[in-house]
């Protein structure tokens, strides 16, 4: 089933965007992206995967996950209008845990057999790559095909190619498995590859669709920087690899189309950008609105103009991100941010007249005591008397690849207690947003698990996929 409202809605959307046409070509690909197109559309990673492989003559045909509204819908691309299941070869960008299971439904609403050993040869081959990969891919691996482990801007592209050069799934891994990053779980088992690093060669990564329906609409995304050379002990992201590579202003402003009227710079470390201000201001002069991944409060704190000049573009919310609630645990997760730090963001917010300060923040954290939240919520107090201060929560859940791998998760009840707790002692004075601890325990049952994990989330998927379904199956 594929309504016309549906299909209204695809082109509604097709005619907002800016970006070069589609050009269909004799080799074809769905490019999916586990989740709703606004979510889709806002990621610059999987921008970039549509645009490496369009410029090399590819034609990526894009797919999501209906809004609700559409859900059990039949899977189809956007520019086309063809059945994910006809298509021979299938590219999904998968970000985060939680992504898992809406790629199961999306599979099972296309009829494509689900585990890679029912698939014959008449079946799409799968390919899978994206964010995740960095961590803990393996419960997606009954599934796919074959991954690209970490920075694909280089893999992409020839893993492709060689798919349409081979005679047959096989043929191809063989070659597949050549490639830096290259992981197939048919061959390989659970034993991983070393996570890919990408030259310099295509990045920066940037938009090659400036789209309406987005969390960013109408904004040109520009990668200002990649990777991080801070040490924060919960984080992905941490040093590692070739650290913090950082691309120079003049590359980032030449990329920016001259009809984009906002930029948004994206990058783990881009408030450690040794030219944020000069970029900033550039983009300022040129009459560009701003948008800008949460920053470091010391280095607001340390660099006043950065604030000013988001003002000056037309920011209306100052975001930093705390991260542990007391100095204590921030020393701990190697975070290197004080109180100071946020109460000086909290005066520049007052004095450039941002609507709101927005704080993130992580509970849970191993080693948190209720004398760290009541140190966070006496500051949090502090910084509403300095400003509007909104507190975006999530409950903390270890991943791979970084010191606190192994940590266990705090659990529902009591994180539902910690959140219980904080709400009471600023309600009234700062706006309080949390994330569900509920799906966070499934996020850390996913990101903990195996490929046994996945099948125990397609089985919960099938049942209904309600909480309790996960809940049972794992």
């Amino acid at each position: 089933m594929f309504t016309k409202a549906h299909q209204r809605q695809i082109k509604c959307r097709l005619a907002q965007e800016e970006g070069p046409s589609f050009t269909l070509g004799g080799r074809r690909l769905a490019l999916v992206y586990p989740a709703t197109y606004r979510a889709a559309m806002s990621s610059l990673g999987f921008q970039q995967v549509l645009r490496l492989l369009r410029g090399a003559g590819i034609s990526a045909e894009r797919c999501f996950v209906p809004d609700n509204k559409f859900a059990g819908e039949s899977p189809r691309t956007y520019e086309t209008s063809t059945p994910l299941s006809a298509f021979p070869l299938i590219a999904v960008s998968m970000s985060y845990e939680l992504e898992l299971a809406p790629l199961i439904r999306l599979l099972d609403d296309a009829k494509i057999p689900l585990l890679h050993e029912e698939r014959g040869a008449q079946d799409p081959t799968l390919l899978l790559g994206g964010p995740l990969t960095f961590a803990n891919p393996l419960p997606a691996a009954p599934f796919v095909d074959a991954m690209l482990i970490g920075e694909a801007d280089d893999t992409i592209v020839p893993a492709a190619a060689s798919f349409f050069e081979s005679k047959d799934r096989s043929t191809w891994l063989d070659s597949f498995h050549q490639l830096p990053g290259a992981y197939v779980p048919e061959r390989d088992g659970s034993t991983l590859p070393p996570i890919g690093r990408a030259s310099t060669r295509n990045l920066p990564a940037q938009s090659m669709i400036i789209a309406q329906d987005t969390a960013f609409p109408q904004m040109f995304l520009v990668e200002g920087e990649r990777g991080c050379h801070r040490q924060c002990s919960f984080c992905v992201m941490r040093r590692s690899g070739p650290g913090m590579r950082v691309f120079d202003a003049e590359l980032i402003l030449s990329l920016i189309p001259p009809t984009a009227t906002k930029v948004g710079l994206v990058g783990a470390g881009i408030s450690d950008h040794p030219q944020i201000v000069e970029l900033l201001e550039q983009l300022v002069g040129r009459d560009k609105k701003i948008g800008i991944s949460s920053l470091r409060a010391d280095r607001l704190a340390h660099k006043p103009a950065i604030a000013s000049l988001l003002r000056q573009s037309g920011t209306r919310t100052l975001t930093v991100a705390l991260d542990a609630a007391s100095q204590r645990l921030r020393q701990t997760i190697n975070k290197g941010i004080d109180e100071e730090h946020l109460l000086e963001c909290a005066k520049q917010a007052r004095h450039h007249r941002f609507e709101q300060l927005k704080v993130y923040l992580m509970v849970g954290l191993p080693g948190e005591t209720r004398d760290d939240l009541d140190e966070f919520t006496s500051l949090a107090v502090r910084l509403s008397k300095l400003c509007r201060t909104t507190v975006a929560i999530a409950p903390f859940v270890a991943k791979h690849n970084t010191p606190l791998a192994n940590e266990p998760f705090a659990g529902i009840s009591e994180l539902d207690a910690r959140l219980s707790h904080l709400k009471r002692a600023i309600k009234g004075r700062v706006r309080f947003v949390a994330t569900s601890t509920r799906w966070a325990w499934l996020e850390h049952q996913i990101a903990q698990g195996c490929p046994e994990t996945g099948l125990a989330i397609r089985d919960a998927c099938r049942q209904g996929g309600k909480f309790r379904h996960y809940q049972k199956a794992l």
